[in-house]
């Protein structure tokens, strides 16, 4: 089992950045890959970054250019940098653990681009 526990939501005004930061704990020692999802209003649930073991990463089209992940999967850390952003990226971001092939998911926390 692994528990994740999300932080640095809030409110910005376009243009501006935030950092979120997710922390995983229990069995961490299974983590594959870790990444971020968010879900607008409305909305399903999208993929917005990933970062596997092997330090690979790949970002949702949306977000290239803006958004970064970093982290360290085997501590069970992942980061998400988001910069330049936008009201569409208004949205409640998940972060997300694969532990032995099963996703594990925080609560979330909510992001609001808003002037």
């Amino acid at each position: 089992q692994v528990q994740l526990v999300e932080s640095g939501g809030g409110l910005v005004q376009p243009g501006g950045s935030l950092r979120l930061s997710c922390a995983a704990t229990g069995m961490i020692s299974g983590i594959s890959a870790m990444g971020w999802y968010r879900q607008a209003p409305g909305k399903a649930r999208e993929l917005v970054a990933i970062i596997t073991n092997g330090g690979n990463t790949d970002y949702a089209d949306s977000v290239k250019g803006r958004f970064t992940i970093s982290g360290d999967n085997a501590r069970g850390t992942v980061y998400l940098q988001m910069n330049s952003l936008k009201p569409e990226d208004t949205a409640v971001y998940y972060c997300d653990a694969v532990h032995w092939g099963m996703n594990y998911w925080g609560e979330g926390t909510l992001v609001t681009v808003s002037s």
